[in-house]
Formats: C-alpha cells, structure tokens, sequence
C-alpha cells in the first residue's frame, strides 16, 4: 500500500516498489515471461494470460548463489514498459503477482500445478 514502508518476510530479495508505468493502476489482462524449468507454469502455453490489478511490484532480482540453497524459478512481466517480477517459486513456496483466482482456466492449471508441488 502507498506510504506504508514494511519488511517482507525475508525469505527473497527484492524491494516492492511503486511501478514506473503512465497507466496505473496495472489492471487486466496479461502474458508471463516464464521462468526456464518451472513446475508452476507447466503446460501452459507462453502466450497464455494472466489477471493482474496492482500498482506496486518488484523490478529487480539479484539473489547470489548459495551452494546449500536452490535459487527460486523467476517469471517476469511487463507493463507500460516496466517489468515486474510475476511469479516466484521454490519448491513448495511461490508467490504471485497476478491473480490465479481471477485468472479462468489458466489460473486454475497454475493452481493445480502448485498442488502438485505439494506432494
């Protein structure tokens, strides 16, 4: 939300940032620049689109590598020319920037895929 400066959980980096675009908020229908291997996003076809209604988002990523820890799959957006982080997952973990709920047939896939992950 506007004006409230907050910490995240910490589990990713990034910092959550007001989007640069002319139009906001971001609000319709949108494709995902999906990340290489991901379990998330399997099956579906990359021009498939996704809902998403925000203003903020996360435009950069830089996680250095760890021996011990998997780096999270990362999937990008673009909006008004900014790009955003989408999704993130790791293993049973994800987030999204969209809305799978809102997202039809689509969301639903994505949805079952993360089910998936969970066994």
């Amino acid at each position: 939300e506007h004006g409230v400066d907050a910490s995240g959980i910490g589990e990713w980096p990034g910092v959550v940032d007001k989007l640069q675009a002319k139009v906001l908020p971001h609000m319709g229908w949108n494709t995902v620049d999906i990340a290489p291997g991901s379990e998330l996003f399997a099956g579906l076809d990359p021009e498939t689109r996704f809902y998403f209604v925000h203003s903020y988002g996360v435009r950069s990523w830089e996680m250095q590598p760890d021996e011990f820890i998997a780096a999270p799959a990362v999937s990008w957006s673009e909006h008004g020319g900014d790009r955003f982080v989408a999704a993130v997952e790791n293993g049973p973990l994800w987030a999204t920037q969209f809305h799978p709920e809102k997202s039809g047939e689509a969301g639903l896939a994505l949805l079952r895929n993360w089910v998936r992950t969970l066994r």
